[in-house]
């Protein structure tokens, strides 16, 4: 009797498409890669352990030949792929149509070598007519995609395996690079650099209030004298001046005589343009453009959108979410349509579909645009029982993007009017304000969210005018002067780094979630308040390979690689003959010291002998007042702060972004290390001075000045406590500890307050148990004796103190707490642990925060071929000695 098995890559996917076959059928999952390159040395098989490229995992003088490894997480599904073969009749192998999902399938068949028919099954969307079609016209398993994702992961793994052992040696051990996630490193570092040498520029601002029949507007000062004046776009950032020094810059002083002398003044409509606009809707969403929008209307990361659009697509709502395609299929382009029409009447759209074309050079994703699944759109109504809050949220926004995708154009007016005022001591004045009036709102209307009015939306959209003519006079209700300084380079949010990875052809539409991921997780970026921050390390990194290694950061460089795969997978180049020439070189590309004439082997033996370490970790902040230079140097430990060659050093705090570490700020932390930091007072009982300082791991507090015969007493500061709000009091409590509590009143042990590595904690004996936060050290005998009755917690994270309770997850309902641990701190749900990232303050971590990382940590635990929910073994019970 026939039967097939289908092989796909999520256990989801797997449960959705089950519930569109009947028995015939076995849907399984490979719950991702099956097989990978070794990442460690304990995976290497014993045969190639000898070989000289047995570290790579590529055999560079056999045509690039990988070796591929079953993980240890993995074996247990591959063995169950192999039963369930054995009772098939045939094999579909039904991963995603992309590069990854085309080696997955190519994978399984290497490991699982069927001996029945095998065919490929692609669909862009989870629905049963999908399935059903993609069960009547399989197809063979595309050999150059397979090429081009074998290739792109060799190519990663030379950069990786090769660049990152010159990191070690020339900065820091454990440093990495990468391919995409270097130049990735190196936008952040620049744009950050550019806020290091930002000058700050001062200008005011003169800004007249109107009131005309009933509608108040304002105009702002644009002319004074027959000079431009001055707003913060016209200043230079690196000199603090404008660029043209035509431009008239108002100070404050003169900004307030203009504007009391003009303050009763009689102003003139000098003149009024009219001008129509026509606003096109936006095409429906690809990935990137997904990620950036989830960013700004959902203050989603990209990795939260990504996780959320792959719930949303393996459960048969959307299609398929990694794509770099704009096109809609004629099913929903007829969907799309027709719901317009009933939604919002035949006046909203178009008389032909819209088609829209991507701009993408690459092919590898032509999978349609991301929109609702099916050829008849669900709306979020509809589906709010079957999603949670955050699949909600994306589906709709998605939906509402393709159905505005498909309705006409908003129409409007802009108005611009300029408004002379008296001649003044500094000559004419003339002030200039502009409006905007939709008169069809078209598209807008898709757009409104959480309002029963339509039209409410659109009215925020618009900046009305009173009808003004030329020559109308009017008198000001005030005329104010504002003082202003200019504001450095923002930095790159997730949303901005996407486009700006885009926009120069770095990296594809499925990678750019995982490179911002990635250069997180290595410790060269972390989030301050939705922006990415470069550490000093990432800063020595990316200056290292720009005067040493420039090609392997070089944009242009980069963006012609991602080419160069995508030639692979559409044939028109062979992945062998592409790899050796940058391996080993001999390309005519480039010239001089290019990698591909070169070769990364030839470069790398001749250019890491000219890179001294020292120098290397150099990173220039300025002079101080004797003009000696202020650098801050990377070491074994971390970034510090040194004066000259020789001089005086002190640690720079993990959480100071680079731009704030001024020449002053510099100073200060020498001179706090020099002098033992700042005196907050004598202690009451011996007399010594108590001072605070701040070291790598944060601010604390000392007893006593260095150099003594003993090692002086030191204390973290608590949670909520700053060098600026720490009082005498405070610091005598901080170092009082170890507390004696008091003995226990049935044993006479004597039991101990104290704080540990791993969180404050009460010891008596052998036996210990951990404070839920620091304020309980100050507990009494009574209380302890009655955490001493309870149960001891397990080792490690189990036992950690409770730092914050965030409450119930809005999905699960367990209880969200963060705690610290051996680790560091971390957020827990009593199942899943997640590691709180760097920059992150655990006492202010929010429900969304708490939900995200813990979310992730499950998505990486899944990769692994770990069940995140499954039930912890307890440890085997230790045999008695006899």
């Amino acid at each position: 009797m026939a039967h097939a098995l289908i092989i796909v890559e999520s256990p989801a996917k797997a449960r959705t498409i089950s519930r569109f076959l009947g028995d015939d059928y076995t849907v399984e999952s490979s719950i991702g890669h099956i097989r990978d390159l070794p990442s460690t040395a304990a995976e290497i098989p014993a045969k190639y352990k000898k070989e000289k490229w047995a570290r790579l995992g590529v055999d560079v003088d056999q045509d690039f030949k990988a070796l591929y490894v079953i993980p240890s997480g993995k074996k247990k599904q591959v063995d169950t792929l192999k039963r369930k073969l054995k009772d098939a009749t045939e094999l579909y192998l039904a991963t995603d149509e992309d590069r990854e999902g085309e080696a997955i399938a190519w994978h399984l068949i290497e490991v699982l070598k069927p001996k029945i028919p095998v065919k490929r099954l692609v669909f862009h969307e989870i629905t049963k007519a999908a399935i059903a079609q993609a069960l009547e016209s399989p197809r063979e398993i595309d050999d150059q995609l397979v090429a081009a994702q074998e290739a792109r992961r060799i190519l990663d793994r030379l950069v990786g395996y090769e660049i990152s052992p010159v990191l070690w040696r020339k900065l820091r051990p454990k440093l990495s690079a990468g391919r995409v996630q270097s130049v990735a490193t190196r936008l952040i570092v620049a744009r950050e650099e550019s806020r290091m040498n930002f000058v700050e520029g001062s200008f005011s601002r003169i800004e007249a209030r109107f009131a005309i029949d009933g509608t108040e507007f304002s105009a702002r000062l644009a002319e004074l004298g027959n000079r431009k004046v001055a707003i913060g776009k016209d200043f230079d950032s690196e000199t603090g001046r404008p660029g043209n020094q035509k431009i008239l810059v108002l100070e404050s002083d003169k900004a307030k005589a203009v504007a009391a002398e003009l303050a009763d003044s009689t102003f003139t409509v000098d003149e009024v343009k009219e001008k129509p606009f026509t606003n096109r809707p936006y095409p429906p969403f690809m990935t990137s453009t997904l990620q950036q929008e989830a960013a700004r209307k959902l203050r989603f990361n990209a990795q939260r959108t990504m996780r959320v659009a792959q719930s949303l697509y393996e459960n048969g709502f959307i299609t398929y979410m990694r794509t770099d395609s704009f096109t809609l299929s004629s099913e929903a382009l007829q969907a799309a349509r027709s719901q317009v029409r009933e939604l919002y009447g035949d006046e909203y759209l178009p008389e032909s579909p819209r088609i829209y074309k991507s701009k993408s050079k690459s092919a590898q994703e032509a999978h349609e645009a991301i929109r609702p699944a099916g050829d008849r759109f669900r709306t979020p109504k509809s589906v709010a029982a079957s999603l949670d809050k955050d699949q909600l949220r994306l589906y709709e926004l998605i939906w509402k993007r393709t159905l505005a995708s498909q309705m006409r154009d908003a129409k409007g007016v802009r108005t611009n009017v300029r408004i002379a005022a008296p001649t003044t001591d500094d000559g004419d004045a003339a002030f200039t304000t502009s409006g905007k009036v939709i008169s069809f709102p078209g598209f807008l209307r898709a757009y409104v969210e959480s309002s029963d009015d339509p039209r409410a939306e659109v009215a925020d959209q618009e900046k009305l005018l009173p009808r003004l003519v030329a020559g109308q006079r009017t008198i000001a209700e005030g005329v104010d002067a504002t003082d202003h300084t200019t504001q450095p380079p923002p930095r790159y949010t997730e949303a901005t780094l996407v486009k700006e990875l885009e926009a120069r052809g770095i990296g594809r539409p499925s990678t750019y979630a995982t490179i911002i991921q990635t250069i997180q997780d290595r410790g060269y970026v972390w989030n301050k308040s939705q922006t990415l921050v470069p550490t000093f390390t990432a800063i020595a990194v990316v200056h290292l390979l720009e005067n040493h290694l420039p090609d392997l950061v070089d944009y242009d460089f980069t963006a012609r690689m991602e080419d160069e795969l995508d030639a692979i997978a559409s044939g028109q180049r062979e992945p062998v003959p592409w790899l050796r020439d940058f391996y080993f070189g001999g390309s005519s590309e480039g010239g001089g010291r290019s990698i591909m004439r070169m070769g990364l082997q030839g470069l790398l033996k001749e250019t890491t002998e000219g890179i001294h370490p020292r120098e290397a970790s150099k990173i220039l902040i300025g002079k101080n007042a004797d003009g000696e230079e202020i650098v801050v140097r990377i070491g074994r430990y971390g970034p510090y702060v040194q004066l000259g060659e020789e001089g005086a050093r002190a640690t720079v705090p993990d959480e100071l972004p680079p731009d704030e570490l001024t020449t002053e700020r510099a100073m200060t932390l020498v001179r706090q290390t020099e002098s033992g930091g700042r005196v907050v007072g004598r202690h009451p009982e011996t007399g010594e001075a108590i001072l605070l300082r701040e070291g790598r791991y944060g601010p604390y507090v000392q007893l006593g000045e260095n150099g003594g015969d003993s090692k002086p007493k030191m204390a973290s500061l608590w949670p909520g406590m700053t060098l600026d709000n720490v009082t005498l009091e405070d610091a005598v409590k901080l170092l009082s500890f170890p507390r004696e509590v008091g003995p226990h009143p049935e044993t006479g042990e004597m039991i101990t307050a104290l704080v540990g590595r791993y969180g404050p904690y009460l010891a008596m004996g052998k036996e210990n148990r951990s404070l839920p936060d620091h304020q309980s050290l100050m507990l009494g005998v009574s209380e302890a004796v009655e955490l001493f009755k309870q149960p001891k917690g397990g080792r490690g994270r189990t036992s950690a103190s409770v730092l914050k309770e965030i409450g119930p997850h809005p999905e699960s309902n367990e209880n969200l707490q963060v705690k610290t641990g051996r680790f560091g701190p971390y957020v827990t749900d009593g199942t899943v642990n997640a590691t709180i990232p760097k920059g992150t303050d655990p006492e202010t971590l929010t429900m969304d925060q708490a939900v995200e990382l813990i979310a992730k940590r499950e998505e990486r635990m899944r990769e692994q071929g770990k069940d995140p929910r499954a039930k912890k073994k307890a440890a085997p019970k230790r045999k008695k000695r006899t």
